[in-house]
């Protein structure tokens, strides 16, 4: 079948204004976080209550706003929950981290120390099978002279809890980027956003209720209202961020970090006097040019196919069943016709060749196989023949 021709480099498609903007808001609501994060805590908040209480008022106004306006995007599939559950146990996981560092370091080293993520994210990726590079050597070189240069030249000390906090933060979200893209790539953002932030709000919430402390009674009025603005500003950025994995990829809303870490920097510099020394700035710049970097295919969500788990072996699996079933099953088992009772063993061969199972053992862990299927999905589809794309290629493609 032939495919439609690429389009001359004049008639290139054009991103909608509203995912543009939707997009490019993503790096402001993220930069807002540490601010209004540090001015909960410094209004004696616990670390752990304002992660909590934060995702909880995101997630309940989410909700609200699904169940009124957008309830199209409450349904989801078994295996999509469970994707939403595991990347949203990492990110929960990670707010936590980066709440309780933000309680012991500035505003404005927080999130230069989070902007690490992208190298982080980078060698996530190379667990797929990919080769590290040289280029990967260079760019988590830099990342690690800017975390020296950004924590070890300060004008006072730098707590060291603080920053290995940090640096777990910076690991989580690089996972919670990596795994998104799989989450995804069959499912709506909105969909996506809201579990995976109602699972952030089930496990934080849980996590402050067994070591947590409660914000104090005359804390509350100065701890609550930033505490409030931090919610809906995770539930903004959670959508602008989600929206840009689904509409960009990874890589280009990771690259977005920089703007976010310029947005953090500054805003700490207005409004809680954060100041950075020659050498850190010549760290950030360190850090920035390493993120500069970064290529398209560093992050590409076709590094490594998870559903080849469940796929290598499924076939196996499900024939197993069937010829346990042929041989120890009773009666009572079996459906009213006895079909299982009467397939005989040349039909019992016809069904393992149909469905693809392979003889013998079930393989618990089939490395190979999964190697092979990675390395086939891995691979860009085959260009068409001359021939073909000549027939018809001025025809319009209906599937587009």
């Amino acid at each position: 079948m032939s495919q439609r021709p690429e389009s001359s480099p004049g008639t290139e498609r054009r991103v909608p204004l509203d995912r543009a903007l939707l997009v490019l808001s993503t790096p402001v609501l993220l930069g807002l976080s540490p601010i209004l994060g540090k001015f909960a805590i410094n209004a004696n908040a616990d670390p752990f209550a304002v992660a909590a209480i934060r995702t909880t008022f995101a997630v309940v106004m989410m909700w609200m706003v699904y169940l009124i306006f957008f309830r199209k995007y409450i349904y989801i599939y078994p295996a999509g929950l469970l994707g939403c559950v595991v990347v949203g146990a990492v990110n929960g996981i990670g707010s936590l981290f980066y709440y309780a560092g933000l309680g012991l370091l500035d505003a404005s080293l927080v999130q230069l120390i989070n902007g690490l993520y992208l190298a982080f994210a980078v060698l996530i990726s190379r667990f797929g099978g990919q080769v590290v590079d040289r280029r990967t050597l260079v760019r988590v070189g830099l990342a690690l002279v800017a975390l020296v240069m950004l924590t070890g030249f300060g004008d006072g000390g730098v707590n060291g809890l603080g920053v290995g906090l940090m640096i777990g933060s910076a690991l989580m979200f690089a996972g919670t980027v990596v795994l998104s893209q799989y989450v995804l790539y069959e499912m709506p953002s909105p969909t996506a956003t809201l579990y995976i932030l109602t699972t952030m709000a089930v496990l934080v919430t849980m996590v402050w209720l067994s070591v947590g402390e409660p914000i104090p009674q005359d804390a509350m009025s100065a701890a609550l209202p930033p505490i409030l603005a931090l919610g809906l500003s995770t539930a903004l950025s959670r959508l602008a961020m989600f929206a840009g994995v689904k509409f960009m990829g990874g890589m280009q809303t990771a690259v977005l970090a920089i703007a976010e870490i310029g947005v953090a920097l500054l805003l700490a510099a207005l409004f809680l006097g954060d100041t950075l020394t020659t050498v850190q700035w010549v760290g950030v710049a360190v850090l920035f040019t390493g993120m500069l970097l970064i290529r398209q295919q560093d992050l590409s969500p076709r590094g490594y196919n998870p559903n080849a788990l469940i796929v290598a072996n499924m076939a196996s699996v499900q024939f197993q069943r069937i010829a346990f079933h042929r041989a120890f099953g009773t009666r009572e088992d079996d459906n009213e016709a006895g079909t299982m009772a009467s397939v005989t063993t040349q039909e019992m061969v016809a069904i393992q060749r149909m469905m693809g199972a392979e003889s013998g053992g079930i393989d618990p862990y089939p490395i190979r196989k999964i190697n092979q299927i990675n390395q086939a999905w891995a691979e860009p589809p085959p260009l068409p023949d001359d021939e073909d794309a000549g027939d018809d290629g001025d025809e319009p493609d209906a599937s587009r």
